[in-house]
This record gives C-alpha cells, structure tokens and sequence, in this order.
C-alpha cells in the first residue's frame, strides 16, 4: 500500500477512480482528487491470511438495521449514497484485513477551492503539460480536477451534481469517439499509404517494361530504315544502270536505223 497524503482536515484526497501516474506519486494529487475519509474512519473486514486480495468490487459488510424514527431521508445519507455511486469506494488488504475508504461527504469551502485551483496551476506547471493542443497530462489534471468539482457540488445539491456527472460521461465519451475516429483515420491513411507505395512500384516496373519496349522498337525502326535506305541506293542504282543500257541500246538502234535507211536510198536512187 503506498503511502497516503492528507489535507489540513485529515481528509485523504486521492479517490479510486483515478489512477496515479509513477512518477507523480500520491502526494502529487493530494489536492486534486476528491476527498476520502481518513482510515481512522474506515471499516475493516477480517481476511484469512490465505484468502487472495479482492480483485473487483467486494460487497458492503451487514449493517445492522435501527428502527427508523422517521419516514423523511437523511439528505447527508443520501449525498452519500449519490457520491459513492459517482465515486466508488477505495478497497485494499493491510495485515489480512480489507479496508474500505468512502468519498468524503464534508463540504468545501472557498479557500478549498482557491486552493484546488492553486494546486491545479502548481502541478500543471510542474508536470509541463502543454497550454494548447492535445496533452494527456492536461486531460488527466483537469479531468481529476472536475471529479472533485463534481463532488463538492454534490453534497450541495445531489441533482445538480448527477447532472454535472452527465456532463463529465457525455465528454468522455465524445473524446473516446473522437480517438477511435483518429485511430481509424490514421490506420485508413497507412493503408492507403501503403497501396500507393504498392501501386508506386508497379507503376515504375511497368514504365521499366515499356522504356525497353520502346528502346527495342526503335531499334527495330533503325534497322528497317537502314535496310529500306540500302534497297533504295541499290534500286536507284541499277536503275542508272538500266538507263544508261537502254540509252545506248536506242542509240544504237536509231544509228542501224539511219545506216539501212541510208543504204535503202542508195540502193534505190540509182534506178531512177
């Protein structure tokens, strides 16, 4: 059991409900938390040394029952009902004895609360917790701090009080939505980081596959450019070839043709 830290009433202040971080320790909150009855006050419950630890809620002991007096409710009863409903008792095991510790039902006064408000700046500014922004030391301070304005609000008036427990619920439970709305955002953005690098690297290994199916078609195109350049030379140059075969081939013919003409007329010309 770790050690305990009392205010000037002999009223503990660290509740159940809210876990104490190591390295704070229980003085650290000793202001913040909402009060406790001393352990003077708390009833102890007999355990045999075998019997573990409880490790849930354990029951109230048996009270004995008084003849009621009158059919009015106590109002102190009652707050007290209210707060250990809002805050559950605290349980523990010291020298095979169960210890039960109850929310304290004694009002606070102002200098409490200029005090609670002065140990809240003290210890914000000691655990630097950031001004703005999310900051899990900040909720945790503040959220402490609300349980113990919840508390003193009500022993003042119970309705007020449940109302203020409403309103504590419905925060916690818009930051829980809010998370796991981030919580999935976030695991949405690394998948679809993910299938982006994934698509990246297909798509750069098909820009691969097709710059080398450019470079070998290209290749191809050079290759039947330069065979197409060689077919037109050697077209164009037997085609000089055939040319100049056939000029000399119709000069030729036009000279026969101008010798048989010419032997034709000397053969006729004499008979004349």
């Amino acid at each position: 059991m770790g050690k305990v830290s009392w205010d000037r009433g002999g009223m503990c202040r660290k509740p159940r409900a809210i876990q104490v971080p190591r390295e704070c320790g229980a003085e650290c909150l000793s202001r913040l938390l909402p009060q406790l009855v001393p352990p003077s006050q708390a009833r102890p419950l007999k355990v045999s040394p075998q019997q573990p630890g409880p490790s849930g809620p354990v029951p109230q002991p048996p009270k004995t029952k008084l003849p009621s007096t009158s059919c009015v409710p106590d109002p102190t009863k009652q707050a007290e009902e209210i707060l250990n409903a809002i805050l559950p008792p605290r349980e523990w095991v010291e020298d095979t004895q169960l210890w039960i510790q109850q929310v304290s039902s004694t009002p606070s006064t102002r200098m409490d609360v200029v005090h609670l408000q002065e140990q809240l700046d003290l210890k914000l500014q000691q655990r630097q917790a950031r001004e703005t922004g999310i900051c899990p030391v900040r909720r945790e301070l503040y959220s402490q701090c609300f349980d113990e304005l919840i508390r003193e609000v009500t022993i003042n008036c119970a309705e007020r009080g449940l109302l203020l427990l409403r309103v504590r619920d419905e925060i916690r439970m818009t930051i829980a939505a809010y998370q796991t709305l981030y919580e999935s955002s976030v695991a949405f953005g690394m998948r679809k980081a993910l299938q982006a690098e994934q698509g990246k690297s297909d798509m750069e290994r098909k820009i691969a596959e097709l710059e080398t199916e450019k470079r070998d078609l290209e290749r191809q195109v050079n290759e039947q450019k330069a065979k197409c350049e060689a077919v037109e030379k050697r077209e164009s140059e037997r085609r000089q070839v055939e040319e100049k075969k056939h000029n000399e081939e119709i000069q030729f013919l036009k000279r026969t043709n101008q010798q048989l003409k010419a032997q034709l007329e000397g053969i006729i010309a004499p008979k004349k």
